[in-house]
């Protein structure tokens, strides 16, 4: 395999944003499909565990590393074609989520300008229906071009194939760890209006519209002062970003709370249904922004983002996060599930289900 190259022992930390982690047996970096082809097919002949590893934003690693090979795929290309008022986009998996947020800002394209600041890749977005302040990526992602790891055909998912829900697709429930994201088709609105639907926004720009380059800095500063913009020298950002998902009630279970504390907050979801905030329950649980434990602890900017404090171990990391969901389920009785994916962990299915 020219030009492939398997390192050894490579450490994966620097490679996520939460910044904790063991090493990678072995690491590859694939530039084409073909090279992806090659590695999946080393990795099956040695008989080794393959990891998926995109911009490590979404992701914590287990202290002992990963033991088979990381693959990060690095497809790059952005191809803009008009179509009226609207424009195609096809968009390599490797490439930087922010800058291509920026790219179309720039040219004037609506359908991502909320999701301005989000860390990571754009090979990553559909897997988790990826969305912030109102907007999400399943608005605009028209297909997804897959290659399947068993059979390593190529295969292209339409936007209804790919099943998304609030921070879910078949991508990480039904078909998790199968396919390989090689590009993401979006269509974009032409000249189109920014979508201002969080109330930050709203109220910062009521009266008027804004264009999508002030609703762009106007939420990568909302994302700055809650340290959800990647800054090295800002420690309430090595995170995974939002650790918990805003959980789905019944309308029965929201009313129990209310009943109790009028001033919980709740966003309609589908019909007998409300979503509330994550981080609400999480601060009303007794765990505050800035709280810490060990090495580990939440922001003090925002409760929704654990963070690594000083230089903190996985092991801290799953502490925390064990707490956290243990107080919420006993002074709630609501289950709180995480965002990140899990690597390395022997129970890893135990710590995505409670």
């Amino acid at each position: 395999m020219p030009d492939l190259i398997f390192e050894e022992n490579v450490p994966l930390a620097p490679l996520t944003t939460l910044g904790v982690g063991g090493p990678a047996r072995y690491f590859v970096e694939p530039s084409d499909v073909e090279q992806l082809r090659a590695a999946l097919e080393k990795a099956e002949r040695d008989g080794l565990a393959v990891l998926i590893l995109g911009g490590g934003s979404n992701v914590v690693i287990a202290d002992s590393g990963f033991d088979g090979v990381v693959v990060r795929p690095m497809f790059l290309g952005m191809e803009f074609s008009q179509n009226g008022d609207l424009t195609n986009v096809a968009v390599g998996a490797g490439e930087n989520w922010d800058a291509f947020v920026a790219a179309c800002v720039e040219m004037n394209l609506a359908g991502v300008e909320a999701m301005s600041g989000i860390p990571g890749l754009v090979g990553g977005t559909p897997i988790q229906n990826v969305g912030a302040y109102g907007q999400e990526v399943s608005e605009t992602i028209t297909a997804v071009e897959c290659l399947d790891r068993e059979s390593r055909s190529a295969v292209t998912f339409t936007d209804e194939q790919c099943g998304f829900r609030y921070r879910e697709s078949i991508f990480n429930t039904t078909c998790r760890d199968r396919y390989v994201v090689l590009k993401v088709h979006f269509r974009l609105q032409r000249n189109g209006r920014p979508k201002i639907a969080y109330r930050d926004l709203t109220e910062l720009f009521e009266g008027r519209e804004p264009s999508l380059s002030e609703t762009r800095e106007a939420v990568l500063a909302i994302r700055r002062s809650k340290s959800m913009v990647i800054d090295k020298d800002d420690p309430n950002s090595r995170s995974a970003g939002s650790f918990f998902k805003n959980p789905i009630v019944d309308l029965e279970v929201y009313e129990t709370i209310a009943a109790e504390d009028p001033s919980v907050p709740k966003f309609a979801a589908e019909p007998g249904r409300v979503k509330i905030p994550a981080a609400w329950l999480i601060e009303h649980a007794g765990f505050d922004k800035g709280y810490r434990m060990g090495s580990a602890g939440i922001s003090s900017r925002h409760p929704l983002a654990i963070i690594n404090a000083d230089n903190a171990s996985a092991a801290e990391i799953i502490a925390l996060k064990d707490a956290i969901q243990a107080a919420v389920k006993a002074r709630f009785a609501i289950e709180l599930r995480p965002e990140p994916v899990f690597v390395g962990f022997q129970d890893a299915s135990k710590i995505l289900t409670e």
